[in-house]
């Protein structure tokens, strides 16, 4: 679906939703609390990425260079899986086109697997904050400055999966910056803070007309950074899977506008083969504080000796 407008906003309709925020807030926490009874404790490190946003922050990228860095493998539970992305979800087609291990599917069970290789490198956990049948040496949230805690509703109200209270579960917090922050975003001061940049490489010059769509959890982050001369934006639900009709209206769009078709990296694994070849995507890049990996490093090497 598409984020609903009242997300990045207090509105009446953020606070007719707050009665249902009580009780998934009830049913979320009874569910981490049973399955932290059962919590897997892995023998290789576990660097975890998440949010307590629902999704949209920006972690994917984040995940991908933090995983090449270390040539780490990547858990995750590959989220609307399809035909066009070899049935294991857009987010794993992007990591595995730039050669990560990817594993997809039940966490548990590919941690299991994992461990039972030789390798001592860590195991990069792609979401999963909120899974506490799994022990995480290291957790990093991940926040997008303009996004910040939205309207600071929980689900349905607002974006956020827990209270704000949350972030003291996290070691760190990657920050990905932005023009304009959110008014009411602040970060607590006990946690590091690292900031991350996202920059669009568009595969066209940038005085060409272009038509983006994309169907991402906060498709303005996309359409704001195009360095192109956009003509029209359209955008669809998150996770949207693109039907032939789809990709015809787009492509006639772009033929009366007399330009491009230009779509995120993550759209673009979701299209059909023949699609591929009329539509380009647009590079995201994101460059995160050197200090990160320093950090990082030193925290990998005290749970490796304090598990060894």
């Amino acid at each position: 679906m598409k984020t609903p407008k009242w997300f990045l906003k207090k509105s009446l309709v953020a606070y007719m939703l707050t009665p249902f925020s009580l009780f998934y807030q009830i049913g979320s926490k009874t569910v981490f609390n049973i399955r932290k009874k059962r919590e897997y404790v892995s023998r290789r490190p576990i660097i975890c990425f998440g949010n307590i946003l629902s999704g949209g922050v920006g972690k994917t990228p984040i995940v991908r260079n933090v995983a090449k860095f270390f040539d780490a493998p990547v858990v995750m539970r590959g989220y609307k899986k399809s035909k066009q992305t070899d049935s294991i979800g857009d987010e794993a087609k992007m990591l595995s086109s730039d050669n990560i291990l990817v594993h997809v599917g039940n966490r548990k069970s590919n941690l299991i697997l994992l461990n039972k290789q030789k390798s001592d490198t860590p195991i990069i956990m792609d979401d999963g904050f909120q899974n506490s049948s799994i022990k995480k040496d290291i957790s990093v949230l991940v926040f997008d400055e303009a996004i910040g805690f939205g309207n600071g509703f929980l689900l349905p109200a607002g974006p956020l999966r827990e209270k704000k209270s949350a972030i003291n579960r996290a070691d760190a917090i990657i920050l990905v910056k932005r023009k304009k922050a959110h008014p009411d975003f602040a970060l607590p001061t006990n946690i590091p803070v690292f900031n991350a940049k996202n920059s669009e490489n568009c595969p066209y010059d940038k005085n060409t007309h272009v038509v983006v769509f994309a169907g991402i959890g906060y498709p303005e982050k996309f359409f704001d950074n195009v360095p192109c001369k956009i003509v029209e934006k359209i955008s669809f639900p998150d996770h949207y899977q693109y039907t032939d009709e789809d990709i015809k209206k787009l492509i006639d769009t772009a033929k009366e506008k007399n330009a491009k078709l230009l779509t995120t990296e993550k759209d673009w694994v979701r299209l059909p083969d023949w699609a591929k070849k009329e539509i380009k995507f647009s590079a995201l890049q994101t460059d995160i504080d050197s200090k990160f990996y320093d950090w990082l490093k030193g925290k990998v090497n005290e749970v490796s000796k304090q598990k060894n």
